[in-house]
């Protein structure tokens, strides 16, 4: 039984490690979206250009308001916005984004942003 107990003793700390282990897997609680748009767009004060850009939540449960705004490549944060509760009957499969009616010659603000298969969003101020 001695000759074993070395053995049996890493497999048990490995074990307890691997329950300790943080997941690998892509976490969806930031609901990181990525879009395209092809002309100017406000979001509560911040101008985006057209092209790519990634909205996601801070990673944390106690900030589920804050959306963060980043180019394409997350490499520059382009505006840090806060939130309302937005809500829908029926989720969608898809990332859905609402636009508020501009007056003609202004770019577009964003009303509200879905996640795919959520029904409660984030509605934004003109």
């Amino acid at each position: 039984m001695k000759r074993y107990l070395p053995a049996l003793t890493a497999l048990t700390i490995s074990l307890i490690g691997i329950a300790f282990t943080p997941s690998l897997k892509a976490s969806e609680s930031d609901e990181k979206t990525v879009i395209t748009i092809s002309g100017a767009v406000t979001i509560q004060g911040t101008l985006l250009q057209p092209g790519s850009y990634v909205l996601k939540l801070q990673d944390t449960q106690s900030s589920q308001d804050m959306v963060f705004v980043f180019n394409a490549d997350e490499t520059r944060l382009m505006g840090l916005v806060r939130a309302i509760p937005a809500y829908r009957l029926q989720p969608s499969d898809k990332s859905e984004l609402r636009f508020y009616n501009a007056p003609a010659g202004e770019p577009a603000a964003l009303h509200t942003w879905f996640y795919p298969g959520e029904s409660i969003g984030f509605e934004f101020r003109p």
